[in-house]
């Protein structure tokens, strides 16, 4: 079985979602809230949890990415706990990202050619999520 990222945000995974959705050109995602679950007597939803994201999922260049916000109460730190790789073969394509997702970020690395690779860079996207733009050619067509 395949081992998932889960990046999870605090209030603001819907619009991360819709944004990596947009980045990717990937179809627009199912989302659940955590009220959209069953009410249980013996566990009431807070109020402020009713409109946060329990779950959704990307399928972007053969790979899934799940998400969710932090349940109201539990620990949450921003971004610094993983970083995503995207690998593909069409330079243009991954210049395109690249600068989809600095919208509202910080470049740790400018786009450029490395000893591994004729196009790599890396940033933090307005998220705080960590991303590295890589490419392979031997990687499928994104």
């Amino acid at each position: 079985m395949p081992i998932y990222a889960y990046l999870t945000f605090n209030g603001n995974c819907r619009e991360a979602v819709e944004f990596y959705a947009q980045v990717f050109g990937v179809e627009k995602p199912q989302i659940m809230a955590y009220g959209d679950g069953p009410p249980s007597p013996d566990h009431p939803l807070p109020e402020e949890a009713k409109d946060l994201v329990m779950h959704a999922r990307l399928d972007i260049n053969g790979s899934s990415l799940m998400f969710s916000d932090a349940y109201p109460g539990m620990p949450y730190v921003q971004g610094n706990s993983i970083t995503l790789a995207y690998s593909g073969n069409d330079v243009e394509k991954l210049k395109t990202l690249f600068h989809k997702l600095q919208d509202g970020g910080k470049v740790v690395m400018d786009l450029q050619e490395t000893f591994w690779s004729k196009c790599f860079g890396s940033l933090q996207d307005k998220f705080g999520i960590e991303w590295q733009i890589n490419h392979d050619a031997e990687a499928p067509s994104a």
